[in-house]
């Protein structure tokens, strides 16, 4: 009886998460109001951009690529975090992904989102964005399949379609329990075909099941191999500070770091917002801190690898590089780096700390910041310091570039909370089974 109780609450919460009944309703529409005239603002600033050109930007030689290049690198390893940890939660058996894995896989839609507008930003002629789609033409623009940019947009465009099919697929048993609970026609008429008949047999969960696992397995193997090709679109180049093996591993570490402490920003105060306490509780919260204390070690690890390796290798180059990042005019933001990615994260060995949301929120708030600062420093102070010092310059952001950044993330943020604001934000049979599977313990030690 105690299990069909808790059952019954957790799909009368989805129901009145997804109908908005719940207090939150008119602060979740102001929210969504103002995000979109953040980026609607953002917007006027990128169309004053393509009017005016991109002299208005801070770029220049010899930096070409600035903030807009490191931002879609940030927003791609945000991206490629929240379904590979899901994947691999769910590969793993980790019973209590169940809490975290839509809000996980919602964040990776939004960021694809957000991440493919950078490259057309970008473009001083982005009206001509779909050249950088690889396929026949007769422009006399051929394809080269040794260039990193086709590189990104195969692999980008492929785990973009798998991780929405991965999101989709989640979500058919959900439409299921939202089409069987009423609220009119046209919701029943829309969740039916989401639902796409589902009717909750031991086959469809058979069937269900063995799908989710192929496309939890293919996801975990295309992540690192896709954000290891974005990647490479810095280490194939001679650029003293990029050109290293170190890179792949390096950044699918970083992203999953990043995507981690998003997650954490996400869901602190979204559990509040979407009403959803009981089901994101503060355990889940400090399984996800412990991932992203180990995480920030690796990182750190990497750094010091990365420092070796410049500094007891041949390359002069690459000796002087980092030599110009730790004491050059950028140096303050490589310490800052320094500071936000490995010395604040050591603050979750502490319990206490990581079963505290506000310590939570300020940890993964302060680690993203120092993932983004990390991004533009790799991508900017290399092109700043090469090998010639004819050819040496100092970036930086202009307001436009600023104004279009703080877009994005109102952009992320608002189709976020649009997105999980319409669909259970919490998957409805799994966590049954983790109340149940919680219950079954608890008798057995009883």
């Amino acid at each position: 009886m105690r299990a069909e109780a808790a059952f019954h609450r957790i799909t009368a919460d989805s129901v009145a998460m997804e109908r908005w009944t719940l207090p939150g309703a008119v602060v979740y529409w102001s929210v969504l109001g103002m995000l979109a005239g953040m980026w609607s603002l953002s917007a006027a600033v990128w169309v004053y951009q393509v009017y005016h050109g991109l002299a208005v930007a801070g770029l220049t030689h010899p930096v070409m690529w600035g903030t807009y290049i490191a931002t879609f690198v940030f927003w791609i390893g945000i991206a490629h975090s929240g379904t590979l940890m899901s994947a691999i939660l769910f590969i793993f058996r980790a019973h209590w992904r169940a809490s975290i894995a839509r809000i996980a896989e919602t964040m990776t839609i939004a960021a694809i989102m957000t991440a493919l507008l950078f490259p057309i930003i970008h473009l001083g002629r982005p009206w001509r964005a779909y050249w950088l789609i690889p396929y026949p033409n007769q422009r006399h623009l051929w394809i080269n399949f040794s260039s990193p940019l086709i590189w990104d947009a195969l692999a980008i465009g492929t785990y973009f379609i798998i991780s929405v099919l991965f999101w989709l697929l989640h979500l058919i048993p959900d439409f299921a329990t939202l089409r069987d609970h009423g609220g009119g026609a046209l919701r029943h008429r829309v969740f039916g075909w989401l639902a796409m008949g589902w009717t909750g047999t031991a086959h469809e969960w058979r069937w269900f099941r063995n799908t989710y696992a192929v496309l939890a397995g293919i996801i975990a193997v295309l992540v690192v191999s896709v954000h290891s090709i974005v990647s490479w679109d810095f280490s194939v180049a001679i650029v003293p500070g990029w050109h290293s093996t170190l890179f792949a591993p390096y950044f699918v570490a970083g992203a999953m770091f990043s995507g981690l402490a998003m997650i954490l920003v996400l869901l602190i105060p979204g559990r509040e917002l979407l009403g959803i306490q009981r089901h994101v509780t503060d355990r889940h919260l400090d399984r996800v801190a412990q991932l992203m204390l180990t995480l920030s070690l690796v990182i750190t690890y990497s750094y010091g690898v990365e420092m070796f390796f410049a500094f007891r290798g041949a390359d002069q180059y690459v000796h002087r590089q980092f030599l110009y990042r730790m004491n050059g005019g950028y140096a303050p933001l490589f310490w800052i780096t320094i500071a936000c990615n490995s010395i604040v994260p050591l603050v979750l060995f502490s319990g206490r700390a990581r079963r505290n949301p506000s310590v939570l929120l300020g940890v993964a708030a302060i680690a993203i910041i120092g993932m983004w600062i990390e991004r533009f420093l790799i991508v900017v102070s290399s092109l700043a310091r090469e090998y010639d010092s004819y050819s040496w310059g100092t970036y930086r952001p202009t307001y436009i570039e600023w104004a279009i950044v703080i877009g994005s993330i109102a952009w992320f943020l608002f189709w976020f909370l649009l997105i999980v604001g319409h669909i259970p934000p919490v998957p409805i049979a799994e966590r049954k089974e983790e109340v149940l599977r919680m219950g079954s313990q608890q008798e057995s030690q009883a």
